[in-house]
């Protein structure tokens, strides 16, 4: 089980390092226009920080321009992983890219025949978004729970990567569905950690 920072942030990110447990960044195209950086050097930044994986997500137009963009992406540092967003066309591009070295996670997955499919095309992740799903659909962590059927039933080694969670309930909810790992950003991880009553408790028995 593995704990992701989600952004495209470098401070956030260094201060992560210093948490010692967060063992890998995802980045999304929206957090990578925030930086205010070219995307390439967020890239580069977070792989420099010694992160185990750092994911990056395929955003051009089209399957064609996505296949250059993920090469280009790859050849910055062993850490790069690939997001690629789901449709039936870039899932036929996954499928072109599972065979080489770098890890592939398919993103914005709503339904568990999505995930069936990200499973024949050699997928190593895929990232639902649980709490934009419990808005669209109803039920985030219902849909990770089904998709975790997928996999089970199935048999691959392909894992889950909840993403777009927005409190510490959310999170244990995406894990008690089935989730493998979770994908934070800074703020949620910071008050996962904490709580009133460890304060008290802290304050009461301390000297």
């Amino acid at each position: 089980m593995t704990l992701f920072l989600d952004t495209a942030s470098l401070d956030d990110a260094r201060a992560a390092v210093r948490l010692g447990f967060v063992t890998g960044v995802t980045t999304n195209p929206t957090l990578l226009r925030r930086a205010n950086v070219p995307p390439k050097q967020v890239i580069a930044g977070l792989c420099e920080l010694g992160f185990a994986r750092v994911f990056y997500q395929l955003a051009a137009p089209t399957p064609h321009e996505m296949e250059s963009e993920a090469r280009e992406m790859l050849a910055i540092d062993p850490a790069v992983g690939l997001k690629i967003p789901c449709t039936t066309e870039n899932l036929a591009l996954a499928a072109r890219l599972a065979g080489e070295v770098a890890p592939i996670g398919i993103t914005a997955i709503f339904s568990p025949a999505q995930v069936y499919l990200a499973a024949q095309v050699g997928a190593h992740y895929v990232l639902p978004y649980v709490s934009r799903s419990t808005r669209l659909l109803g039920d985030g962590p219902s849909l990770v729970r089904a998709m975790r059927a997928v996999i089970d039933a199935t048999g691959v080694r392909m894992t889950i990567i909840a993403a777009s969670i927005k409190s510490p309930d959310e999170a244990v909810q995406a894990l008690l569905a089935g989730a493998h790992h979770l994908t934070l950003p800074l703020a949620l991880i910071e008050e996962m950690g904490e709580h009133p009553l460890s304060r008290a408790a802290i304050e009461e028995f301390g000297p």
